[in-house]
């Protein structure tokens, strides 16, 4: 594993020149993410919301907006017909009137990924004031699901102190995964692994058990996922299921999993289930030190990804960069 540094995805996004719409834009973290993105060349930002709110939040936190940012009104916007008829027409056969759409479209949420949708941004970047599943709701309703991947999930980039990069997934969408979608999981997690990080993905199946030494049905459902990423993805190196030793250390590897070719230099990790992704992408950032960058959405047809309602202003530009590079 090497070390790693955001920094060079700054510069990969800087050279992608890429438009993200940021749907909290009366948020006075993201008008400070906004101004940096602009400032700083990393991305084009498009702030939406009320344009006489965004100023003075602006003017009241001491933030000057560059004047190449666009500000975005979705009650006044000249496309918010078309993005509601467009809108109609994915959801009509879910029983949504043209009516509803308009209104629906007005939703900030809605009217970025829309604004993705039809070409008049790149990425969309949200969920710093919206619980995650209303972010990942809009997401799904209008971006849909790519081609190839099985269902939406998520995955964060974790920094350890030494620079090495691990991805871990899924950590926020999908809270008991079946062995199909844990197989999809995986395979996309280590696509997003080797475009941001440039490493090849060595991806481990985590468990309890490793190579046999438990029996239960959540082994197994560990188990089933690893033949059918295999089968799906055969030039991918994947193993399990493998405790977090096995998968991480080299030496713990040697002696609990000698025939793996994964074990002890795992850099994506899968994680069963969300309790065990969400405590352990939070152990690794709070007690190991680790930077976490995400949760990145993945399976999306189009980028589009949501942010921890902790975030600061700097978690936003982040996440806003590697929307960029999802877009490139």
């Amino acid at each position: 594993m090497s070390a790693f540094s955001f920094s060079d995805l700054h510069d990969r996004a800087r050279a992608l020149k890429k438009r993200i719409a940021l749907p909290e834009g009366e948020d006075p973290r993201t008008i400070e993410a906004a101004a940096w993105l602009s400032t700083h060349d990393v991305a084009r930002p498009i702030l939406i919301g009320k344009e006489t709110t965004i100023r003075k939040v602006a003017a009241d936190t001491g933030v000057d907006l560059d004047h190449r940012i666009p500000i975005v009104d979705p009650a006044t916007s000249p496309n918010l017909q078309a993005y509601a008829q467009a809108l109609f027409q994915k959801r009509k056969h879910k029983g949504l009137t043209y009516e509803s759409a308009l209104e629906v479209a007005q939703d900030v949420l809605y009217f970025g990924d829309l604004m993705v949708d039809a070409g008049d941004a790149d990425g969309c970047v949200a969920g710093a004031a919206h619980p995650s599943p209303d972010v990942v709701r809009a997401a799904i309703h209008v971006l849909g699901v790519a081609e190839g991947s099985a269902l939406v999930s998520s995955f964060f980039l974790m920094v350890l102190p030494d620079g090495r990069p691990l991805t871990y997934a899924d950590c926020g969408v999908n809270p008991t995964p079946d062995p199909s979608q844990l197989a999809s999981i995986g395979i996309d997690a280590a696509r997003n692994h080797e475009y941001l990080t440039g490493e090849t993905p060595q991806v481990a199946f985590l468990s309890f058990s490793t190579k046999g030494s438990a029996d239960h049905p959540a082994v197994d459902a560990v188990k089933e996922a690893v033949r059918l990423a295999r089968e799906q993805a055969p030039s991918l190196a994947c193993d399990g299921e493998l405790q977090f030793d096995a998968a991480f250390d080299p030496g713990v590897a040697k002696r609990k999993a000698p025939q793996s070719s994964v074990a002890g230099q795992a850099n994506v990790l899968v994680f069963p289930d969300l309790n065990a992704g969400n405590i352990g992408y939070k152990i690794t950032q709070r007690i190991g030190g680790a930077e976490a960058f995400g949760p990145v959405l993945q399976g999306l047809r189009l980028p589009a990804n949501d942010l921890s309602r902790g975030s600061d202003w700097e978690d936003i530009a982040n996440v806003a960069t590697i929307t960029a590079i999802q877009a490139g």
